[in-house]
Parts: structure tokens; sequence; C-alpha cells
């Protein structure tokens, strides 16, 4: 047959999946239609509640499409994680997080946007929240489609920005807070991408460059494991568990720190009993944090469920309460019903398994190649990052946060390579040559036991030792070979998905807003 037509099954089946996907996606909201019409079917002006519902399914299934690549990315694309692996795991603490601890209280007017005192009616509150939840999903959708990484908080900001300018004018938002919010596009990747880079740089200088990198690995990896342990059990206290438990900083520090030394007891030895199984070389101390990057992929997916579900329930609370109470919340603040946060943490997790692989795939090894240890420092930033701006007062996106630690890291490599590009060569050739000779010496050995005439007088176990040893610098051979093809690279950092995702990250808000002032117009005009 020809090549024509394999080419043309193979597009026929990626037609097929990508309905299926549509499918399933469109099931799960025509459910959310389905309940939310049978429960309050005799409550006035169900209809826009029905169809609230829906757009925060839609919404919900496009923040799991799009904002969970950025847990779980860094860990599948450092081989850490399976795909698979890290959509279940994602998956599973995402729906997790909202349902456990996501706000019982959530600001329906996200981040006080604008003044909902303002609105003529309460009826052009429900219109303007509608079009903003329909507005954030759809740009979302549209930014999962080209790949771009975006922020779901802004998403959602720009919409209801866009939709009380429709209903009440300029006068209605909070320039002040859009200020702020504004600034995070800048703080949020410069702070995520030097923390990152300051990690992996620190791990570059205390064990990578060593000549014995087991040795340095023994007494810096608990360190930096420890770190982590301390960064991600301050963080959950603070960012994860706020609705179960609510701490201050101090508080969730010392939390943290319990966590941290628990953490250093049990992965020193642990750390002391792998390298003597390992080999003196990087891709041996990449190991040494895969468990480590598994945990923090948990508890990234765990916070994130926790407080980004607000995005797709907080304007479906807003609305909920409004029309079962006939009035706007004069707070901005609503008790968010069970139901609600069900829709949400389900609509997370249905996008997740849909379509979260595109964004996996982007964040985890298209935008720059990641291992271990340059994941590992991008988890840290994601963590000290949020914990920092928190204390700071600064509005960050943990979007822009993760994207931009990867930024980070790329970008250090390509600058250390050209600081040390001859050194790092030759280093690299050094170890070829060591290995080859060792190979060739070890071959040797092995014809000489191999030509013994009697069987009796083969030592297999030698054999196998030998083997053993040659396929450990073949793969020394193989890991310097990869290095020098590294240092050989025009970029680290592909400079066109840079371009799109900044690009992205500046006309979220703007291209959100837009597009619910149009729709808030559309409903406006279909009510009156």
């Amino acid at each position: 047959m020809s090549d024509g037509f394999f080419a043309d099954n193979k597009k026929v089946r990626k037609v097929e999946k990508e309905l299926l996907r549509m499918g399933v996606a469109l099931l799960f909201m025509v459910g959310v239609m389905w309940w939310s019409s049978s429960q309050f079917g005799e409550i006035h002006n169900h209809l826009f509640l029905v169809i609230a519902a829906v757009f925060g399914a839609y919404m919900a299934v496009n923040i799991g499409a799009n904002d969970v690549a950025n847990n779980v990315g860094p860990a599948v694309g450092a081989g850490v994680m399976t795909l698979t692996t890290a959509i279940i795991i994602a998956a599973f603490f995402e729906a997790g997080g909202a349902l456990i601890a996501g706000g019982e209280v959530v600001g329906t007017i996200k981040k006080k946007i604008i003044d909902p005192s303002m609105f003529v009616s309460p009826d052009e509150f429900v219109w303007a929240m509608t079009a903003a939840l329909f507005a954030a999903a759809l740009w979302l959708n549209i930014a999962t489609y080209f790949k771009a990484p975006v922020s779901t908080t802004h998403s959602i900001v720009g919409g209801v920005m866009g939709g009380g300018i429709a209903a009440a004018g300029f006068s209605i938002v909070s320039w002040g807070t859009m200020g702020k919010i504004a600034l995070s596009w800048i703080i949020s990747p410069v702070l995520g991408g030097l923390i990152a880079a300051l990690f992996l740089y620190i791990m570059k200088v205390t064990v990578l460059y060593k000549d014995d990198k087991l040795e340095a690995a023994k007494k810096v990896v608990p360190i930096l494991v420890s770190i982590m342990a301390w960064a991600f059990g301050t963080y959950l206290m603070l960012k994860g568990v706020k609705k179960l438990v609510k701490v201050d900083f101090t508080v969730a520090a010392l939390i943290g720190l319990g966590v941290a030394v628990a953490t250093f007891a049990v992965v020193k030895p642990l750390i002391a009993t792998a390298i003597r199984k390992l080999s003196n070389d990087r891709t041996s101390v990449n190991k040494l944090f895969a468990i480590p990057l598994i945990f923090a992929a948990a508890l990234l997916s765990f916070s994130h469920g926790a407080n980004d579900v607000a995005n797709a329930v907080g304007p479906l609370a807003g609305i909920y309460d409004t029309i079962v109470s006939g009035s706007m919340s004069s707070s901005g603040k609503v008790s968010i019903p069970f139901w609600i946060m069900l829709v949400g943490a389900l609509g997370i997790a249905v996008g997740l398994l849909l379509y979260g692989p595109r964004l996996i795939k982007t964040v985890g090894s298209e935008i720059t190649e990641l291992d271990a240890v340059r994941a590992y420092a991008i988890a840290m930033a994601a963590a000290l990052t949020v914990i920092l701006a928190s204390q700071l007062g600064l509005p960050v996106s943990t979007t822009h946060i993760a994207v931009g630690g990867v930024f980070g890291v790329g970008f250090l490599r390509e600058y250390l390579r050209h600081k040390r590009r001859d050194e790092m060569l030759q280093d690299e050739q050094n170890v070829i040559r060591d290995a080859t000779d060792k190979i060739k010496a070890l071959s040797l050995q092995l014809d000489e036991l191999e030509a013994k005439e009697s069987k009796a007088e083969v030592d297999y176990q030698k054999i196998i030792s030998i083997q053993k040893e040659i396929d450990s610098e073949n793969d020394r051979v193989k890991d310097a070979e990869k290095e020098i093809e590294d240092v050989n690279k025009a970029n680290y950092v592909q400079r066109g998905f840079v371009t799109k995702i900044v690009s992205a990250w500046i006309i979220t808000v703007p291209v959100a807003a837009v597009i619910s002032a149009l729709i808030f117009f559309v409903i406006r005009g279909m009510m009156l």
C-alpha cells in the first residue's frame, strides 16, 4: 500500500480521537445542564442558572486542559513520570484539592476587580458574570489550541472586567487592582525564572561540576530535598489547606521546618544507600530526584485545585446566590454549594484527562529540554515564588511562575554554555576517551575469558561482571556524546515558544475583556 494510504489513515484516526474528546467534554457539560435544570426548574430565572452552570463546567474543563500542565509538565519532560501517570496523579490531586480544601467562601468579584454596587439591577450582574465565565473559558480554549499556557486567573479577571465595563462603564473597574495584575505579568515569570536558575546553578556548582559527583550528591542532595520539603510544607499550609486550617506565615514556616527536618532524617541514609549502586555521572544524580519530583507534582496539583477552582466556580456561585436570593451580595462574597464545587473539581479532572497532554508536552519538553535536576529547580521556583510573593503582597500567577522557571533554567544553560563551552567540550571528550580505553581493556579481558578451551575453566560470574562494566562505560560514552550535542546547540530555549507564550500572556486580560463585553451585549440585546 502507498504511503498516502497510511498518511490518510493517520489523519482519520486523529480526527476520530479529537471527535471522541469533544464528545466526552460535551457529555460532561450536558450532564451538568441536565442536573441543574432538574434541580432548579422552579426557581425564577432558572434558565440563566442552567446556562451559567454549563459555562462554569466549560471553564473548569479548560482550566484542566491549560493550567494543570504547569504542575506536572516538568516532571514528565524530565522522564520522571510517564504522561499517563502524570495525568492520573494530577487529575486525582486537582479534584481532591478542589473538593477537600477549596475555599469555603470565595469573592465572586475576583480580587475586587469591579464594584458590584454599580450594576443597575441583579439581572445585569448575572448577565455580566455569565459573559465573564464564557469569555474566559473561550479564551483558554483558544490558548490551549495554540499550545500557549496562560493564566486562568487573568482570563477570568479579564472576563469580569469586560462584562462590568459593558454593563456600567469604565468607572466600575478598580484600576489600581488592574495595575497590580499588569505588574504580575513581569513579576511572576521573572521571579520564577531567577529562583529556578539559582537552584539549578547551585546544583551545578555543588554537584554536577565536581569530579566525584556521587560524593558531592551524598552531602548536598539531602539538603536540597529537605529545602523542597520545607517549601512545599509551608506552601501547602498557606495555600493548599486554608479552608481546613488557617495559619499565618510564621506557623506555616515552622510546620514546614518540621517537615524538612523529618525529611532530612529519612532521606540522608536513603541517598547514601542509593549512591552505592550508581555510577559517577549526571544521569545517576538525576535519579536521586525522581521520587521528590513525584511528590512535588502531586502537592502542586492539590494546591492548584484548592486555589484555582475558584476561577471556575466563583462567578457561578455569585450567579447562583443572586438568582436564588433575588439580590446581589453586598460584600461580594458568597458561600459555595457543594454541587458547584463538584462541577469545578470534575471539570478540571475531565479537561486534564482529555486535553492535558497537549500543554504538558509543551511545558515539559518543547520550550527547552528538561531533566530531573532542572525540573527540581522549577518546582522549587513554583513553591518559593508563591510564598515570597504572598508575604510581600505581590500579585503573581502560578502559570507565569512555572513557565518562567522553564525559561530560567533554559537561559541559564545557554549562558553557562557560552561561558564554559571549550572547557565543557574538553571534559566530555576526556570522558569519552577514558571510557573508550576502559571498554577496550575490558573487552580484551572478556575475550581471554571466553577463549578458555574447557567450559569448566570459564568464570561466568566474572564474564557477567565485566559485561556490566562495559555496559556502564557505554552509557558514559552516550551521556558524554549527548552533552557535546547539547553544548553545540544554537539555543537551549526555543525562541518561537517564548515569543508566542509571552504574547499570549500580554493579551489575555484585554482579549478576555473584549470577548466578555461582546457576549454581554448579545445577552442584553436578547433579554431586553
